[in-house]
């Protein structure tokens, strides 16, 4: 029996369900810390985040603003492209549709670019960043994320593999079109369903 075999054997005596775990994937207990280029380092008040783009009124907020606002804790499964899996992680934060619904979206809006720390983009359909569960984050598991996990803000799109949960988010910008970002344009799925093992062009 390989790797996988057995890690979902051990999923279910442990009394999981098994429909949990998309193909493809294993369970971990860990949070493996996977990202392109350096973690950054931010000065007291450094951090801001952006929404602009096809939008009535953008706007730039920092953290505490940020924090002030209307908050959610919800708790849902993460899985990364790289085939790990992880249960239960929770996360609070303030709903993407909030934030956007402030900037007022224009109707020819279709998809949001994420754009972080050094240049780093990816691209979500509208309709995934607005679903009850996808969020900016400020907090897991009850602390400030930390800096290796995207903190001290981070998209989180629980649905889509988690390269689409932008780490260091600084902007979310507004197309009438779709503009893959840096994964996408090295090989990786433009959507990225778990569920459907979207983890490649032509998956």
């Amino acid at each position: 029996m390989g790797f996988f075999d057995r890690n979902r054997k051990e999923l279910e005596a442990r009394g999981y369900d098994a429909a949990r775990l998309p193909p493809g994937q294993y369970l971990t207990d860990r949070f493996p810390v996977l990202h392109v280029g350096d973690v950054p380092e931010y000065a007291p008040g450094e951090w801001s985040l952006g929404v602009d783009g096809l939008v009535d009124h953008p706007f730039t907020i920092d953290f505490e603003e940020l924090v002030a606002m209307p908050s959610v804790s919800l708790t849902f499964d993460i899985h990364c492209v790289t085939k790990w899996s992880k249960f239960d992680t929770t996360w609070r934060g303030v709903r993407v549709r909030d934030l956007l619904e402030r900037a007022g979206v224009a109707p020819s809006a279709t998809h949001v670019i994420e754009h972080a720390e050094f240049g780093y983009t990816t691209n979500v359909p509208l309709a995934d960043i607005t679903t009850d569960q996808a969020i900016v984050a400020y907090a897991f598991e009850g602390e400030p994320i930390e800096p290796i996990h995207g903190g001290p803000v981070r998209i989180v799109v629980p649905h889509l593999y988690f390269w689409k949960s932008a780490k260091w988010v600084r902007t979310l910008e507004l197309h009438d079109g779709d503009q893959p970002g840096f994964w996408e344009q090295n090989g990786y799925h433009n959507h990225g369903d778990p569920f459907r093992e979207q983890r490649h062009w032509g998956d």
